[in-house]
């Protein structure tokens, strides 16, 4: 837009960014920080896009949603919303019976949070999946089936990847489940808008997924997570737990365990999933589970930021045989 002195590029070529000039068929595009040459293609999400002359041209097709539920009480919406609630009790997660008291859903999906430590956070001990008139309890590692009388034949099938049961059906829901505390929800583009629950509401906005049983806007995650408890004589959660603070001789241990997170390990995730809200949940949980299972919660907490970076394109290699060790050849 003015005279600068340096170098220019000569007429009808253009500056890549790079310190280079080329024509402009060869343009790159940027995404996340990063430099893609004309041609090269990334995934966003379920769609695929495509570098055209410096623009991307990306396909349109709708994804399904992913609600993630781990460790101690972390939530993470449909909408991408990141919250923290520690509640004892029963809550809904996600669930299509929403409003219309007569409407009729299709499935609700249960968690069943109990204390993980004696500083009073919650962990997801046992899920409820009620799909038409089949409930399924998925507890100690294993799931067991129950048929009621009520409701429609809904099919579904089960089976295992990896650390992994997932559990699909044909009504567009995908529940999967590491047999501890992380549970995946996977709703089909079918449901948008019209899901309710700790998960949101899945309408691609996340400033509303605080919206109660009754309907109401909710700022304050303590409110709209109590809106959603399954029973009435379960208390209300009234404050919000910094484990840290109460037991100050974890906190160094959880911060220098949890540091992986930020450290050169991830780094290519990083500019593509913000680290933070991961970190500080792991150093959380870490600071929380101190009844046994320590090295579990900081496991799972890792293992939560490393699914978020998979989904965007970005696979690290963080286990080790000292770090959170998988035995592969048991699992296989």
């Amino acid at each position: 837009t003015e005279c600068v002195s340096g170098c220019v590029c000569p007429k009808g070529l253009f500056d890549d960014g790079r310190g280079g000039c080329v024509e402009q068929n060869d343009c790159p595009c940027i995404h996340n920080n990063e430099w893609y040459s004309s041609g090269e293609k990334i995934k966003v999400d379920c769609n695929t896009c495509t570098c055209q002359k410096g623009i991307w041209k990306c396909t349109d097709d709708v994804c399904y949603g992913t609600c993630m539920i781990y460790g101690s009480g972390h939530y993470n919406t449909f909408d991408g919303k990141f919250y923290d609630f520690d509640g004892s009790c029963e809550y809904v997660a996600t669930q299509d019976f929403c409003g219309d008291k007569n409407s009729s859903g299709s499935f609700s999906i249960i968690t069943e949070n109990v204390p993980c430590g004696t500083t009073g956070v919650t962990c997801s001990k046992a899920i409820k999946m009620f799909l038409g008139k089949t409930e399924l309890k998925l507890e100690n590692k294993e799931y067991k089936e129950i048929q009621r009388d009520v409701g429609d034949d809904v099919q579904y099938w089960n089976r295992t990847v990896g650390l992994y049961l997932v559990i699909e059906a044909s009504n567009g829901v995908i529940l999967i489940w590491d047999k501890k505390t992380t549970v995946f929800i996977k709703l089909s583009p079918d449901y948008k808008g019209k899901v309710c629950g700790l998960c949101g509401n899945f309408d691609d906005k996340a400033n509303n997924d605080f919206t109660t049983r009754s309907g109401l806007q909710e700022s304050n995650p303590l409110n709209f997570g109590n809106s959603w408890k399954q029973s009435p004589m379960c208390p209300d959660v009234t404050q919000e737990i910094k484990p840290c603070d109460l037991k100050p001789h974890r906190k160094s241990w959880a911060e220098r365990e949890c540091s992986i997170i930020q450290s050169t390990v991830f780094e290519i995730c990083h500019s593509k999933v913000n680290p933070r809200p991961f970190y500080e949940a792991c150093v959380h949980d870490a600071c929380s589970c101190d009844s046994g299972g320590d090295c579990e919660c900081f496991c799972s907490a890792v293992a939560a930021y490393a699914q978020e970076c998979i989904k965007a394109e970005a696979c690290v290699f963080w286990r080790t045989p000292d770090i959170c060790p998988i035995f592969c050849d048991y699992y296989n």
